[in-house]
């Protein structure tokens, strides 16, 4: 893909890195001549200096080839200029870092693409691991309402064992909870099928809604009972 970073600060340079690294066709813009450079010539990116609301400088840029607009400016008015500039450029798709929530509204209307706001990402995974300890990395999903989380099942839990189908058929198992994936020994995630077992000590992905999270942890860390009985919906 073609991606335009506008804004190559830490975060920005950090984003435009990884995907050139990933094999992506990536061009920033930054007022700083000396970040720009350092982009340049420590990473090897196209960097262009300047002002990325300039509709002169977006042209240079080639806008108009670009798959993704990134906006991670420091200030949203300078944000929402810039991907107001990429849609009439003809770029076709843009995203933008929101920092001000007051923003997300005038974002939407502009039909930005995709909105990320640092501070709830933050604040979502943060009071995800204050809440709940048995949570290794969570990441908040949509406006907040889902999370995707990483959780270690005991190796004595009730469904230690158990298929993914057993599982989800319990009459117990939470409704929101969905089964994004299981990791394997080497670290790489596998796409769970009904008939993949999640074995004791294994790590599961999660997605679940917020206010089911405690639930959801809750069903996966039970200890196995002296039945050993997991009871099927019927």
């Amino acid at each position: 893909m073609r991606v335009l970073i506008a804004g190559a600060g830490r975060a920005g340079l950090s984003v435009a890195v990884h995907l050139a690294k990933m094999g992506h066709d990536v061009t920033t813009v930054d007022r700083d001549e000396a970040i720009a450079n350092s982009a340049f010539e420590r990473h090897g990116l196209v960097s262009l200096v300047g002002d990325a609301t300039d509709a002169g400088l977006l042209q240079e840029a080639e806008v108009a080839r670009a798959d993704v607009v990134v906006a991670m400016l420091r200030r949203d008015a300078d944000n929402l200029a810039v991907a107001l500039l990429a849609q009439a450029g003809g770029a076709k798709r843009v995203m933008v870092r929101m920092r001000d929530p007051a923003y997300r509204g005038v974002y939407v209307r502009a039909g930005v693409d995709q909105i990320l706001s640092e501070i709830d990402v933050f604040i979502g995974a943060m009071a995800t691991a204050i809440e709940h300890p048995g949570v290794r990395h969570a990441m908040v999903l949509g406006a907040g309402e889902s999370v995707a989380f990483e959780l270690d099942v005991p190796v004595d839990s009730v469904i230690a064992g158990r298929t993914v189908s057993t599982i989800a058929g319990s009459a117990s198992f939470p409704s929101s909870c969905v089964f994004a994936g299981v990791y394997r020994p080497d670290g790489r995630v596998e796409a769970p099928r009904g008939s993949s077992v999640v074995a004791g000590g294994a790590t599961v992905l999660l997605v679940a809604a917020r206010d089911e999270l405690a639930e959801v942890i809750a069903f996966f860390l039970r200890r196995e009972p002296a039945s050993g009985a997991v009871h099927e919906r019927r």
